[in-house]
């Protein structure tokens, strides 16, 4: 405020001071006769939020006599030394850094006198002040403190602290067997007290365990140097860390129930006796972990023998640091691969979408000899959020395009029968949830407990540590006043401005860390705008490190000249007014219903127990158990049906096949269904059922025999068999090929199995007309419903009830199954986006990008992607060599997806409803950028040879891709701008009422205007095609049925119209090789009660004889968008009646 005089700086509010002494002389305050060397150790305080600060303590010694100066090599009358001591209490744990600070200060305390003692430690103090805390990433902060240069490290993850001390000093004190068992019994949240002789390692060595423990943290109570008038707290019956000198060791260990760990001699026991009586952490894990320790280079001076000694104190600091860091790496990365090993299998009991863990289901896929381990960990906390949400990517990366209900394929059942530890198996119930849920059906094998080795897929495990920048802040100034504390930070902000024109068009993370510090000196200095413009341009560069609590503090702050100058400027306009959301993290423990369920709550109650995510799935199910019933499901009923459920899951996975049958069955096929034993027309036995067939599971030396496959049925139905004087249900089935009927006497089974197979049967052949493998994951999934819906109620209703179910069989009757030959034969395959969501969503935007869009050295990296924009934001990407989903979910906003366009810099850009564009990372899959500069939504993005144009309702744009800059900006006058599209050089702009080519200056060349019947209409353009080399330019429009030809020779001339098929407005076109693809809007179907269902077309054109040459029907819902995959393959997809893409082959 530019006032004189000094003001007192308080200590953080949360800090215990009267504490403080007991803790800096945790040993007892001594007088000696004879001065010692200088000590240091370390504090970490724990508030009752569990928050911490750090402190670093120097413990001197100094004469008591008075007027000598603070330090006497043992010269004068004094013989007497009394211990001093100075801590520097940070929120940051910058121990070394913090180290080498007091290191320096206490040089300057040897050349002072007592009485000056007091002026210099302030003057130490206001000096650490003007030091900022740099942000998380690669950006390290250095400054002088002669005659040391000290160095501030960056935190690696906003969510992770920083690491500034030697994580290699538990190995150098304990074996890999001794770590596991303190990572075990921390793990399993026991009392645990370390001692040593040493005060300073008990910090270390404790923050070492913890950051070993990442992504999880430790929340208990945490008091790593306890000072001797502090040892009642090791009676706190709750568990805790806590750190003792070696001296109270035998008084401590008379304390129950302790784990003691000896930091000197390397020892681990418990107070009771000399071994660990505690479940051992898995031994796949244990071992991998070990022989990672065995790798691990923890000595620098081996390391340092082959090259010259350093003759600078500070060059040689610098090769110590960055040996450190690279092992600090290392040790890192070999403690996650144990906790992801020991965690590895929690994300496939995790429901996402409604933040519900299945611990008890979790608890059942171990091996019996490892659940007393499970059981102790506390999987039901908070905490575990972190690493659930750490291993949530997992579950996103799925193998299959249709998901399967989960059973053991055949495939894994030979791997398992190979395996010495099948011998030991008991029988397990694995309670993982069917269709629609999670992980495709080959990961309940590969991530159980049966494997013998483990194998960690994530490349980020073993990627070598980044490159680190260091930034060197100004000296600091001579003075301490209020201007010259100014003319500090002004001196920084200019370097900090050349450093950010040195990095811009290199290095976007790095320019990031840049604007984030300037606008945090910006902020200290009251120069709140031009922090607000430092810190908005963090949506240009990386927005994971943007600070929202401080820009809202910083909103909140602007005087009122202030805030009218923001809104003057749109990009800070914007930003003031962004509306930032929290996502809620809390995960709770499922819990089955204790009251009636109406139908919404019954929905949720399903989902959250993972059964089916499916919303209409779940209605039928609801009418199913409300058949003739108050439309309300009791809870009694929902536990019966749940484990009814979860017990026929656990029966198909003890199913026991011999070799012979496993043989002639495909690697991916599941049994999911297995009939009692019956007496059928070619013998007794068992009726199992597959994804694919049914087939007869022979009695007495069990054998295999073919009933038929789903797709080879003629006729199901259920007949009577003559039995002495009565007749008893069968059912008989006809199948393609063979001339005699199978029936088999599943008397009461009978009508039952009848539903079953012929919604398998109506599936099948649904998924084969369709190409839509989706359709026979749907028809298991009602087909398994039924069988749990029959067994719960156990009642004359049943079947009629169970029947509800029979969508697919019910459907066959009501629209025609079959598909128009050219649909058939042009359709190659399609794919459903919202696979793993409650409700198709619609596709709003395809965009394909070619292999040589990443660099990755993953071969599915380096395959070609689809990119699909669906509502509210989300984006899906498929692998487009297989057409199997790579990233279930990346979030872009809350709005509408209007346009993408794939960059050769290994980006996506995403244009929104909410005028935002954001830019994904290809490598990574995440969106670390945006570009807030446009006003209305973004609505068109395209790019020539050189620069990048994007189009925003009338305004255009056009970037320098690689700096993220606007270089030039031109305005086109029309209604709304739709579209934009580059064609030799020229930019041709889809509006309402006209398509308009501008040239490059953004002249108007020609304007092609919409007809006049069609304007009298109220119509507009809603696509259009431009073929250059023949003059053309093709126009279509909602509602209009024909598309109109105009010649941009001639273009004032009314067009040729050319009519199309049916009654469907045009909603998109694009151009494949000779041929223009036209995507129509949907129309009312006929049948039933799906009257309301729409149909929409495909159509191909020929632009030389102007005629439709294909009508393709795949979509129940409008086209609302296509894409071209290399001219190979034409891609559709469809509004949210239908959702899915339909794979179209050219020709």
């Amino acid at each position: 405020d530019g006032k004189g005089g000094s003001e007192d700086i308080s200590v953080p509010k949360d800090i215990d001071l009267m504490i403080l002494p007991q803790l800096c002389f945790p040993g007892g305050l001594q007088v000696t006769s004879e001065q010692k060397d200088e000590e240091f150790h370390f504090l970490v305080f724990t508030d009752i939020f569990g928050n911490k600060t750090h402190g670093v303590v120097m413990q001197c010694y100094r004469p008591i006599q008075e007027g000598t100066s603070f330090y006497q090599n043992g010269a004068g009358s004094s013989k007497l030394f009394s211990a001093y001591s100075f801590c520097v209490i940070s929120k940051y744990p910058f121990f070394t850094a913090l180290k080498d600070c007091l290191s320096c200060l206490l040089i300057r305390l040897k050349t002072c006198r007592l009485s000056d003692m007091e002026g210099r430690v302030k003057e130490f103090a206001a000096k650490l002040t003007l030091v900022p805390v740099p942000p998380p990433g690669q950006l390290h902060l250095m400054f002088e403190l002669r005659p040391l240069t000290v160095i501030l490290p960056a935190k690696a993850d906003k969510d992770l602290p920083a690491v500034d001390l030697d994580l290699h000093l538990p190995f150098l004190c304990l074996r890999p067997q001794q770590l596991l068992q303190v990572m075990s019994c921390l793990l399993q949240e026991q009392r645990v007290v370390l001692f040593t002789a040493d005060w300073s390692r008990l910090t270390l060595m404790a923050e070492c365990l913890l950051l070993f423990l990442q992504p999880l943290s430790w929340q208990h109570t945490y008091v790593p140097v306890l000072a001797r008038g502090m040892l009642d707290f090791l009676m706190a019956p709750t568990p805790f860390l806590m750190g003792c000198h070696l001296s109270h060791f035998a008084e401590v260990a008379a304390v129950k129930d302790l784990i003691l760990i000896n930091i000197d001699k390397g020892t681990v026991c418990t107070s009771s006796s000399d071994t660990i009586d505690l479940p051992d952490i898995p031994p796949a894990a244990a071992e991998c972990f070990t022989q990672r320790c065995q790798s691990l280079q923890i000595h620098f001076d081996l390391d340092r023998w082959r090259h010259a000694s350093s003759t600078d104190i500070n060059e040689q600091r610098t090769q110590r640091r960055t040996w450190q860091q690279n092992l600090n790496h290392d040790i890192q990365r070999v403690a996650l691969e144990l906790v992801v090993n020991i965690f590895r299998d929690v994300s496939s009991h995790l429901n996402y979408e409604h933040r519900v863990f299945h611990s008890e289901e979790f608890l059942e896929t171990r091996e019996p000899a490892e659940q007393q381990f499970y059981k102790k960990v506390n999987l039901v906390a908070d905490v575990f959020y972190h690493i659930l949400h750490t291993f949530s990517h997992l579950s996103t990366r799925m193998n299959s395009m249709a998901k399967l209900p989960r059973r053991p394929t055949m495939q894994e059942i030979q791997a398992r029968r190979k395996s010495s530890i099948t011998e030991k198996r008991l029988s397990k119930r694995l309670g993982m949830s069917l269709p629609n849920l999670g992980d495709n059906h080959t990961i309940s094998f590969h991530r159980n407990s049966l494997l013998t080795t483990i194998i960690v897929p994530d490349p980020g495990l073993k990627s070598p540590p980044k490159p680190v920048k260091v930034f060197k802040l100004p000296d600091f100034p001579v003075s301490l006043s209020f201007y010259s504390v100014q003319g500090y930070y002004s001196e920084l902000i200019q370097q900090l401005g050349k450093a950010i024109f040195s990095v811009q068009n290199e290095n976007s993370a790095l320019l990031a860390r840049f604007y984030y510090l300037r606008g945090f000196i910006n902020t200290l200095c009251s120069r709140r705008l031009d922090a607000l413009s430092d810190f908005q341009n963090l949506y240009k560069t990386d927005t994971a490190i943007f600070p929202t609590d401080l820009v809202t503090f910083l909103v909140d702050s602007l005087h009122r000249d202030e805030r009218q100058q923001a809104e003057r400027r749109p990009e800070l306009k914007g930003l003031i007014f962004k509306v930032l959301l929290q996502p809620d993290d809390h995960v709770k423990k499922f819990q089955l219903p204790r009251q009636q369920l109406h139908q919404d709550e019954f929905v949720r109650c399903v989902q959250e127990c993972g059964i089916v995510k499916d919303v209409a799935t779940i209605h039928r199910l609801f009418e199913a158990l409300t058949y003739g019933q108050p439309q309300k499901v009791n809870p009694e009923l929902f536990k019966i049906f749940y484990t009814f459920w979860k017990e026929a899951e656990a029966e198909a996975q003890d199913v026991s096949l011999p070799s012979e049958v496993i043989d002639r069955l495909d690697n991916s096929e599941c049994v999911y269904k297995l009939s009692s034993c019956v007496k059928t027309s070619r013998g007794v036995g068992k009726i199992a059922m597959t994804q694919k067939r049914l087939f007869l599971l022979t009695e007495g030396r069990a054998g295999f025999l073919e009933i038929t496959k789903f797709r080879d049925i003629q006729e199901v139905k259920v007949a009577t068999a003559p039995f002495l004087l009565v007749r008893i249900p069968s059912l008989r089935i006809k199948t393609s090929g063979r001339p005699e009927a199978f029936e088999a006497n599943l008397k009461t089974e009978t009508e039952l199995w009848n539903l079953m197979v012929k919604e398998m049967w109506a599936g099948r052949k649904m998924a084969d007309q369709h190409k839509d493998p989706q359709y026979m994951t749907q028809a298991l999934t009602n087909v398994l419903l039924m069988d749990a819906v029959t067994g719960c109620l156990q009642t004359q209703r049943s079947i009629a009830a169970a029947s509800k179910l029979a969508y697919f069989d019910k459907i066959k009757h009501e629209v025609p199954m079959m598909v128009p030959k050219t649909t058939s034969e042009t359709l190659k395959h399609k794919v459903n986006p919202s696979l793993d969501l409650a409700e198709p969503q619609t596709v709003r935007v395809l965009l394909y990008t070619p292999g040589q869009l990443t660099c990755n050295d993953s071969e599915a990296e380096m395959n070609p992607k689809l990119w699909v924009a669906l509502s509210g934001g989300r984006v899906v990407v498929f692998d487009a060599a297989s057409w199997t989903i790579l990233q279930a979910c990346i979030q872009v906003g809350e709005s509408q997806v209007n346009c993408m366009m794939g960059l050769v810099q290994e980006q996506v850009w995403i244009g929104s409803q909410d005028s935002v564009i954001y830019i994904i990372d290809t490598h990574s899959m995440s969106c670390n950028k945006q570009l807030t500069e446009h006003r209305q939504e973004v609505t068109g993005l395209t790019m020539d040879t050189r620069d990048l144009n994007i189009s925003c309702d009338g305004s255009i744009l056009q970037w320098d891709s690689s700096s993220l800059k606007v270089k030039r900006q031109f305005h086109l006058n029309c209604e709304r701008l739709s579209s934009i599209q580059v064609h030799d050089g020229t930019l041709w702009c889809c509006c309402d009422d006209s398509i308009v080519e501008l040239k490059k200056s953004g002249t108007t060349q020609r304007r092609i205007t919409l007809p006049g019947d069609l304007r009298s209409m109220s119509s507009s353009f809603s696509s259009f095609v431009v073929i250059p080399e023949r003059g053309q330019v093709w126009t279509g429009c909602a509602d209009s049925v024909h598309l109109c030809l105009w010649q941009t020779n001639n273009h004032r001339h009314p067009p040729k119209r050319i009519p199309l098929p049916g009654r469907s407005g045009i909603t998109c076109m694009i151009r494949v090789k000779d041929q223009i693809w036209v995507g129509c809007c949907g129309r009312s179907g006929v049948g039933g009660e799906r009257d309301s269902q729409l149909r929409s077309q495909v159509l191909v054109v020929d632009p030389q004889s102007h005629k439709v040459e294909k009508e393709l029907q795949a979509h129940s819902d409008s086209v609302q968008t296509m894409c071209s995959a290399e001219d190979r393959y034409v891609l559709s997809g469809s509004a949210r009646r239908d959702g899915k893409i339909a794979i179209w082959k050219v020709e």
